[in-house]
This record gives structure tokens, C-alpha cells and sequence, in this order.
């Protein structure tokens, strides 16, 4: 079985600014990001590398002395950012709680598996995957409360019991702990011999 050919982007992107190693660096970066999120569809992972580095072409453009490759990372964390606050219902939200509660609730859904296309898809959100998406949400817990717990002693029963006492008293008498040890020892030799016979 051979690997699947990459997809290859439409002939109309073609960045005015940068190397060609840039953007390559930058379509793997933006590749690897989405294939971390679980985005194994290449026909979908091709249409937002390019929605991406199209953005990216723009900023470059703009300012030629960033890099391409960071640029993408930062444009991709970008639109994350703002897909997750609209399908969550969550556009106040600082970036790391967006993050963080997006991609839980994503993960929670099975959006990727379950949801192919949908995705960074800010046109055509399925209703089934946002509601989805809305109960996989984290929330956080009740405050943290003191509560007082009275140390008890533990009821280990009586066989612990006696074998407690037991070990007491052999730690009295040295010579008859020597004398056990030795009995223990020889007799996972005797069972060794005769196991082997």
C-alpha cells in the first residue's frame, strides 16, 4: 500500500514576498498544527492551509521582515480563537480560556471524526455540532471550602494485629530473628532443589 499523495493547493495562491523554503515551512507548520487537532481530512486541511497562508500572503506583504512560519502559527491560533468563541457563544473570553475551553470541547464532541468539514468553517457551523460542542464545555467547579476531618486511628484487624505483636517481639530477641531468617532461607533453597529435581 502506498501513501496517499499530498493534496496540492490551487495555482492562484502564489505569495509576492519570501522564499520558497518559507512557505513551504510555513504549509507544514500550519499542517501539523491542524493534524495535531485531529484534522485528518486532506481535502479540508488543503482549503484551510490555503485560507491561512492566504492571510498570511497579506501580512507578509505588509511587513516582509516577519516570518512566514510564525506569521501562520499566529494567524491559525487567530482564527481558532475566533471560531471557537462563535460556536461556543463565548466572544468575551481571553485568549487562553477560549483556547483551552474550545479545544476541550472539541476533543469531547469527537467534532473531527464526527464533523469533518466543520472545522474553521465560519460560514456553515452545523447546529448538532455546536450544541455538541456547548455540552462538552468545561465549567469550572464550586470555590474551594475548609472542612475539618478528626484524625481516627485505623482498624487494621486482628491478624495485622498479631502479626504486629509477633514482629515486636522477634525485634526483641535478635538471635531468634536470625534464627527465623535462616529457617526462611533454607527453606526457599530446600523448595528451589526439589523443584528442580
Amino acid at each position: 500500500m502506498t501513501d496517499p499523495q499530498p493534496v496540492e493547493l490551487p495555482g492562484s495562491f502564489r505569495p509576492t514576498t519570501g522564499t520558497m523554503e518559507a512557505w513551504n515551512a510555513a504549509y507544514v507548520r500550519v499542517e501539523d498544527y491542524l493534524r495535531a487537532h485531529r484534522i485528518h481530512n486532506r481535502l479540508h486541511q488543503a482549503r484551510l492551509i490555503q485560507q491561512v497562508l492566504e492571510r498570511v500572503a497579506r501580512r507578509h506583504a505588509a511587513d516582509p521582515s516577519r516570518d512566514p512560519t510564525t506569521l501562520a502559527a499566529e494567524e491559525t491560533e487567530a482564527m481558532m480563537d475566533l471560531w471557537f468563541a462563535e460556536v461556543l457563544g463565548k466572544r468575551d473570553q481571553p485568549h487562553d480560556r477560549i483556547a483551552v475551553d474550545g479545544r476541550v470541547a472539541m476533543l469531547l464532541c469527537d467534532g473531527p471524526q464526527k464533523w469533518p468539514y466543520a472545522f474553521l468553517d465560519e460560514r456553515n457551523i452545523p447546529a448538532d455540532f455546536a450544541a455538541a460542542m456547548r455540552d462538552g464545555e468545561v465549567a469550572a467547579g464550586p470555590d474551594m471550602a475548609f472542612s475539618n476531618m478528626a484524625p481516627r486511628p485505623i482498624d487494621l484487624g486482628l491478624i495485622t494485629e498479631a502479626a504486629g505483636e509477633t514482629l515486636e517481639q522477634i525485634e526483641k530477641w535478635p538471635i531468634v530473628r536470625t534464627l527465623l531468617l535462616w529457617l526462611v532461607f533454607a527453606g526457599v533453597l530446600a523448595i528451589i532443589f526439589y523443584a528442580t529435581r
